[in-house]
């Protein structure tokens, strides 16, 4: 029995020294060597004693540690203002898209209506049902307007949100304003249209230069429509009119990005109505009018 007592305090104080245990050893060695707890509890008073202290211990630091640390209470502030204000932003954004999608809406229509000039029908009709829905345009610019104005200072934060739908209407009244004047329409004839003030809620430059890299798109196809409905003077009025864009848009120091990829774009648009120019050229059908879009494609080249 004394030679059990013995074993089995060697292998608990092992336990309690050693910080990596042998957990097997210590249930072989309590199985084979049963001893009473009685006599266990009697002879190792100070062993569970301390046990128990330790284990108060640091129950009772880690509450203490936990209730008068103020660092927690400081973090716990922060995050929970961060989510606050993570919840105001993304209800902002969800009002932003639901105009922007309605936005887009009516930018289908627009152009759905300006199809129909590819089909030779007439020009002034089809501006003329087109244009019905700028006031439309307008008074969603203004609802735009109202909810970025709530929060100041942050229009380019959520400019993205709305920024592809205002290049689409951008390039939309380029084309009509092309179609009925033989000119580009300005960035401040833009805002005008819209109803936007630069001060408050402008037309961002970069969206309005990609929009009439958009427009240029339209141009080729509306020549070979053109042409084909025997307008043999069209070729000519659209290679001086891109001509003339082109070189403007060189004088921009531009980035390599998407800005710069259309405007590279702008360069083939250029390319395929020279071609049909030419070919209406050489097979005599060009009016004998001004050729200064044909000198100024010859200069450049």
């Amino acid at each position: 029995m004394i030679l059990a007592f013995r074993n089995t305090c060697t292998v608990f104080s092992h336990y309690v020294l050693n910080p990596k245990p042998y957990f097997p050893l210590l249930l072989i060695s309590t199985q084979n060597f049963s001893v009473p707890n009685s006599t266990l509890t009697s002879s190792s008073p100070s062993l569970c004693n301390k046990a128990r202290c330790c284990s108060t211990f640091f129950t009772n630091s880690m509450a203490a540690g936990d209730l008068s640390n103020p660092s927690s209470e400081k973090l716990e502030k922060q995050f929970e203002d961060f989510r606050h204000h993570l919840e105001e932003s993304g209800n902002l954004r969800e009002r932003i898209r639901v105009v922007a999608t309605e936005i887009e809406s009516v930018t289908r229509h627009i152009y759905a209506s300006l199809l129909l000039v590819h089909q030779s029908r007439p020009v002034a009709e089809v501006l003329e049902k087109a244009k019905s829905q700028i006031g439309e345009l307008k008074e969603l610019y203004s609802r735009l307007s109202e909810i970025v104005r709530e929060c100041p200072g942050q229009y380019f934060r959520y400019h993205g949100d709305w920024k592809s739908e205002t290049q689409i209407v951008v390039s939309l009244l380029a084309f009509m304003h092309w179609l009925e004047t033989g000119t580009l329409v300005l960035h401040n004839e833009v805002e005008e249209k819209l109803g936007l003030t630069p001060t408050e809620f402008g037309l961002d430059v970069e969206d309005y230069l990609i929009g009439i890299c958009f427009m240029s798109n339209e141009l080729p196809r509306y020549v070979v429509n053109q042409v084909t409905a025997g307008d043999y003077d069209c070729p000519r009025k659209v290679l001086k009119f891109l001509t003339d864009l082109h070189a403007a848009f060189r004088m921009l120091n531009l980035r390599n990005d998407f800005l710069r990829k259309k405007f590279d774009g702008m360069k083939y648009d250029l390319r395929k109505v020279e071609e049909v120019f030419y070919d209406v050229k050489i097979r005599g059908l060009a009016a004998n009018g001004d050729s200064a879009g044909e000198k100024q494609v010859q200069g450049q080249s």
